[in-house]
């Protein structure tokens, strides 16, 4: 529990408090950098995808989108690579994971040396200040705070398999090294791309891999094709970091115009736009080695024997049973400020949401003054950009440049001695 005592007077010992070290987090605390606003950053640098991502991994995104943001656009993908001599193309040739967390790293070397590798574990209010308790025992005060906490923070499970114990379940985020599952069968829950991605690795790591997921059909992205577009078909379907298609084009080219739809269309669009396909060049990889049961949705789950006993039940009613050594629960993220359990309750309170998730300002301020949420927990507001790494290049700017002014206005950091 943090030592907050109400009342007392801190030393504020910074202007901002960034919480979380990945692409988001990074990229505005190295705006901030540049800007000479007084911050501190907190987490292990891009703790997601050097531990929660499985190995042998390619990122969905394109190469262009595939870069933290700082002011002079010096630390892109595309500048690691060339430095390096590493094969690099904007659409065409794929980023693999060890490359991208190698770039990430090197970016965070570069731009943002002061990373703190300690976590936070409380967070607190006091008057116009926030207390933040980190897992040594030191204690924080900011007069701004930013949440960039990325998804594992959200991953869901659903019902039906949580009678299931730690040993036979995990959620996808869980694991990067997959060879410890070699020789053992392993069934993966889902039918989106991250599904898609650990099933088709375990089975090259050496598992007996079974992929269950709802659908009728798996949804890949087409293969693309050699050569430039047209000008009619650039018009047609523009070019993004989210993918070819107007509408893309429009969620990463507006995404501040996103927050002023009426909620229901808010919530069709975020549920419906870029829904859960893979990248193409994993359907051959994925038929070579995985067995694929489509249609069915796990309705009852014990262990037996120790091992899974899955209950699948099909569309007219049919049943049948699936033993298995390990479930893997690839069901995806919903960002929920309650999974925050480092954030007090009477904060979590304060905080005004619309299913579940902030609603934040233009600058990704949240009803409650002084505190920031960027990355998953904006999509509510800002759309679909704010699931992909390419949305730091939106969000660092105006998070930074909101955070500049206010620093400007308090004098940026100020001394307050006990009474």
């Amino acid at each position: 529990m943090c030592p907050i005592h109400r009342g007392s007077e801190y030393l504020i010992v910074t202007h901002v408090a960034i919480i979380g070290a990945g692409p988001y987090g990074l990229s505005i605390a190295a705006h901030l950098r540049t800007l000479n606003v007084p911050y501190r950053i907190f987490g292990t640098p891009v703790d997601t995808w050097r531990k929660h991502m499985p190995k042998g991994m390619m990122l969905k995104s394109d190469g262009f989108a595939s870069s933290l943001s700082d002011a002079h656009d010096a630390g892109t993908l595309a500048a690691y690579c060339a430095a390096r001599g590493i094969p690099y193309h904007r659409t065409d040739v794929p980023v693999s994971l060890d490359l991208f967390n190698a770039y990430a790293v090197d970016f965070q070397q570069r731009f943002v040396p002061d990373v703190e590798d300690r976590q936070v574990v409380a967070l607190d209010r006091e008057g116009d200040r926030f207390t933040l308790c980190l897992d040594d025992g030191e204690v924080v005060s900011a007069a701004r705070v930013v949440a960039a906490v990325g998804i594992t923070h959200f991953g869901q499970i659903p019902a039906e398999l949580q009678t299931l114990s730690g040993d036979l379940l995990s959620h996808s985020s869980a694991h990067h090294d997959l060879s410890d599952f070699a020789g053992r069968d392993v069934t993966v829950i889902g039918g989106g791309s991250s599904a898609v991605d650990i099933a088709t690795l375990f089975a090259e790591a050496g598992a007996r891999t079974t992929l269950i997921a709802r659908r009728k059909a798996l949804r890949f992205f087409s293969e693309p094709k050699p050569g430039e577009r047209s000008p009619w078909q650039r018009l047609r379907h523009p070019s993004s970091g989210l993918g070819p298609g107007l509408r893309s084009w429009l969620c990463e080219t507006l995404p501040g115009l996103f927050r002023f739809l009426p909620g229901d269309l808010r919530l069709a669009i975020i549920a419906r736009h870029l829904g859960p396909k893979s990248a193409w060049l994993m359907k051959a990889r994925l038929e070579a080695g995985v067995t694929v049961a489509l249609g069915e949705i796990v309705t009852d789950a014990q262990e037996a024997g120790g091992q899974a006993r899955l209950t699948l039940t099909s569309a007219d009613g049919t049943r049948r049973t699936h033993v298995t050594d390990h479930v893997v629960a690839a069901t995806g993220y919903r960002p929920d400020i309650a999974r925050l359990t480092f954030f007090s309750e009477a904060l979590r309170r304060e905080i005004r949401t619309h299913t579940a998730m902030p609603v934040l300002k233009g600058t990704f301020e949240s009803s409650v003054p002084g505190l920031y949420f960027v990355g998953p927990p904006a999509v509510n507001s800002f759309g679909p950009l704010m699931r992909f790494m390419v949305g730091a290049e939106y969000v660092a700017p105006v998070v930074a440049r909101a955070l500049a002014r206010t620093a400007s206005r308090s004098g940026a950091v100020q001394t307050m001695a006990p009474a």
